[in-house]
């Protein structure tokens, strides 16, 4: 889990300027999809999990970071780019950032939900949110697989795309054959 960004710390060249923003908002979005692959591949162990440790406080911690990382990533790129959408936009092909964009709306839906949790609508609609918040975080692996410097070649891209894959499935499996064994009490 270090590893992304122990890559992404040391393949950048550190000085205060101008140019920290643009060493950091990468870093943010390593960390928040790092973060969400462990939230996904947790949800597969979860009932072991639960008896190892406070998964409720794991979930509840690493949310925040995650949350304070996914909006700081995209928040970071735009003071850079002088709150520039032309600028932005010019970085990579639009296709991705607009997969980035989509899985940013996805995924907040979750904290939004957690937010308002309160409400008997939320409570009713938690699977959906959390279905539609893990749709969002899938959204942003092509986009970090493409856009993502870093991840243009070597371990890191091999890791990433380790990541990817145990997502979907995991994923397949949490809201897919394990709500089907489950419904059929198999």
């Amino acid at each position: 889990m270090l590893y992304p960004l122990w890559i992404g710390v040391s393949g950048r060249y550190w000085t205060l300027g101008p140019e920290l923003l643009s060493n950091i908002f990468p870093l943010l979005g390593i960390l928040a999809f790092t973060l969400l692959w462990l939230h996904t591949i947790s949800g597969v162990f979860e009932p072991w999990l639960r008896k190892l440790f406070d998964f409720d406080l794991f979930v509840q911690v690493t949310s925040i970071i995650i949350f304070v990382s996914f909006v700081l990533h995209p928040f970071l790129l735009l003071i850079y780019s002088d709150f520039s959408f032309t600028k932005v936009f010019s970085y990579a092909d639009l296709y991705y950032i607009r997969l980035g964009i989509i899985g940013f709306l996805l995924l907040i839906t979750y904290d939004i939900g957690k937010f308002l949790k309160k409400y008997d609508f939320f409570v009713r609609n938690w699977d959906t949110i959390l279905v539609v918040s893990t749709v969002g975080f899938l959204f942003t692996f092509p986009h970090s697989l493409v856009i993502g410097s870093d991840l243009q070649s070597g371990t890191l891209r091999v890791v990433w795309i380790f990541y990817g894959v145990t997502a979907i499935l995991s994923t397949i499996y949490t809201y897919g054959i394990k709500k089907f064994l489950d419904k059929n009490n198999i």
